[in-house]
This record gives structure tokens, C-alpha cells and sequence, in this order.
């Protein structure tokens, strides 16, 4: 099975990243950004880069640079008149940082686009009825959409550094996971209708109930990858396994359970404090609400004091219920 799966996969061994060099520009689909115009659209020429610390800077810059050797930026010329730029700032996680853009103003005067997400409890049951299952993530995902030279005017961003211009879809703009969703949906509509091959933004899923078919929808999921210039992170796939971690959650051909690593996250943290932190613990438990026993009963003390008037206060009966 092993020398059958590296077969497959050497064959199409090119939908794969290879370097951190380049990066999959998708064919035929480009992303536009809606603006409306109905109402008043503020002076988002004048807003200028947020202070840095000499660490955050050296981030940015790094960062920034990353993305013009990949083609996902381009330095904005002196010369060019700048209608639109978002400054951008950045995160840490667990010691890693990331380059973030605030793109709040900008978002809000973008038209939503409706484009339908799959239900994550409908994709997980689905897939924990077949025995063998592949998992896939495509590296970067919403920098291999390509913009329109319109979006990509709207798309400027602001740092010490200067002002760069978003050539592919950046993070944290409204509608990018409609506009992924889309893109991908379009690569093999046919599969999606028949079930066994499901895509849910950049996650790509599917799953078979013997080995020799298994091999031959790898085949023709990576053929279609590669003829819209895909590229897939290897690092993120697990190919042809009974048991994945797959959105959150690990599925089998058996079951449909919750990832470990997320349940002993929750579960090290203190009882929420705030409105903030009960919104958090509450988003993450609806996720989860199927492997969750009474979970709405349980849940509505806890609705009551999100809300905007009331003062947080948790109570003798919300406590036994968390």
C-alpha cells in the first residue's frame, strides 16, 4: 500500500510546494472587491502606519519582504497616486509572529457576498462513513487567488517600511473565505455532487471505502489541483489514514470525535472572567455541541449574560454548568 500511495504522489509530485520561493497562482478566477458606494467612503488615504516596536518592525519588514519574493506584494511606486492603504500590525503566537492587516474600515464599506460555507457537522459526518480518508491543505491558501488590478487598489497596505500593494488575496479581508469557497468549488463540481470529495475553504477531504479506489480519486483530485496551478502544503496532508484530524475535530471510519490537543486547551484555562472570555468558551463549545451531552440546556444560562445590558456576574448555577 505504502509503495502504491508514493507512486501516486511522485507522479504528481508538482502539485506540491517545493521551496518557499514560489507560490501557486490559481488559473482562471480572479477576486474582486465590491465597494459600496451608496454610502459615504471615508479618507482611508490618510491613515497612516501604526507605531511599531523595534522587534514588531524588524517582523513587519521581514514578513513584507517574504511576501514580495513570493508575488503576494509589490512595492508601491513614489509616483502613484495611493486612494485607499490599511496599516498593518503584528501578532504572536506562541512565539510566532504574524503580519496582520486592519483592514476593519476598509471591510466595512465592502459589499457581502453570501456565498455559501459548508456546514462543518455535515462534511465530518459524511466523511466518518468510509474507511480511508485523505486530508489536504493548500499552502498559503488565500494568496494563490490572484486580484483584480481594481481589488489590488483597495489593497494597499502601510508600514514604516512604505506602502505595498496585495497582488493575491490577503487574510482578514470581508468575504475572502466566500470568495475561496467559490474558487474551489468550481474544480470538480461533479465529485462534489457525488459526495466522497468535499472542500471547505482551503481544506481539501475526501474519503473511499477501499484502497484501489482511494488511489484512483488521489490520482484525479491531484490532476485537478494541478490544472488550476495549485499548490499543496505537504507538512498539512495525511493520505489515505482510517483516523485524521480534519476542522477541528478527528475523524475515522468509525467515528467522529473531538482533536485532543483542543478539549486540554479549553480545559487548562480558568473560568471565563468576562463577556469576552464567556463569547470565546461559548463558540468553541457550539462547535463542538454534537459530542456535547444537553449542550443547549446546559448553554442558555450562559447566553443571558453576553448580552450588552447585563452585568457579568457568574452565578452558583452558571458555574455548575461550566
Amino acid at each position: 500500500m505504502k509503495e502504491e500511495l508514493i507512486e501516486v504522489l511522485f507522479q504528481y509530485r508538482e502539485a506540491f510546494a517545493s521551496d518557499n520561493e514560489s507560490l501557486g497562482a490559481i488559473k482562471g478566477h480572479e477576486v474582486e472587491i465590491m465597494i459600496n458606494v451608496e454610502r459615504p467612503y471615508p479618507p482611508l488615504s490618510r491613515i497612516p502606519a501604526y507605531p511599531a516596536s523595534p522587534r514588531a518592525s524588524e517582523e513587519l519588514e521581514s514578513h513584507i519582504n517574504e511576501l514580495m519574493k513570493l508575488g503576494v506584494l509589490r512595492k508601491v511606486g513614489h509616483n502613484e497616486e495611493v486612494e485607499v492603504k490599511t496599516p498593518v500590525i503584528i501578532t504572536w503566537h506562541n512565539d510566532i509572529s504574524r503580519m496582520v492587516g486592519d483592514f476593519r474600515a476598509l471591510n466595512a464599506y465592502t459589499v457581502s457576498d453570501r456565498y455559501p460555507i459548508p456546514r462543518i457537522h455535515t462534511v465530518l459526518t459524511q466523511l466518518s462513513k468510509e474507511k480511508f480518508i485523505t486530508s489536504m491543505d493548500s499552502l498559503k491558501g488565500f494568496h494563490q487567488n490572484v486580484l483584480t488590478p481594481h481589488a489590488r487598489k483597495s489593497l494597499r497596505i502601510i508600514a514604516y517600511c512604505g506602502i505595498h500593494e496585495y497582488l493575491r488575496m490577503p487574510f482578514s479581508i470581508k468575504n475572502a473565505p466566500s470568495h475561496y469557497q467559490r474558487m474551489t468549488n468550481t474544480i470538480s463540481p461533479h465529485e462534489l455532487s457525488e459526495g466522497w470529495l468535499i472542500i471547505y475553504i482551503d481544506d481539501i477531504i475526501f474519503c473511499s471505502e477501499n484502497w484501489q479506489l482511494h488511489l484512483k480519486r488521489l490520482s484525479f483530485v491531484l490532476k485537478k489541483i494541478l490544472e488550476v496551478n495549485m499548490e499543496i502544503s505537504l507538512q498539512k496532508c495525511s493520505f489515505g489514514f482510517n483516523k485524521v484530524k480534519a476542522l477541528g475535530n478527528v475523524v475515522s471510519g468509525l467515528s467522529l470525535g473531538v482533536n485532543k490537543n483542543k478539549v486540554s486547551a479549553v480545559l487548562l484555562k480558568q473560568m471565563p472572567q468576562s463577556k469576552k472570555e464567556m463569547m470565546s468558551f461559548l463558540g468553541f463549545s457550539s462547535f463542538h455541541k454534537q459530542h456535547l451531552k444537553d449542550f443547549a440546556i446546559q448553554a442558555r444560562s450562559f447566553y443571558g449574560i453576553c448580552n450588552q445590558k447585563t452585568v457579568f456576574e457568574m452565578t452558583q448555577i452558571r458555574i455548575q454548568a461550566y
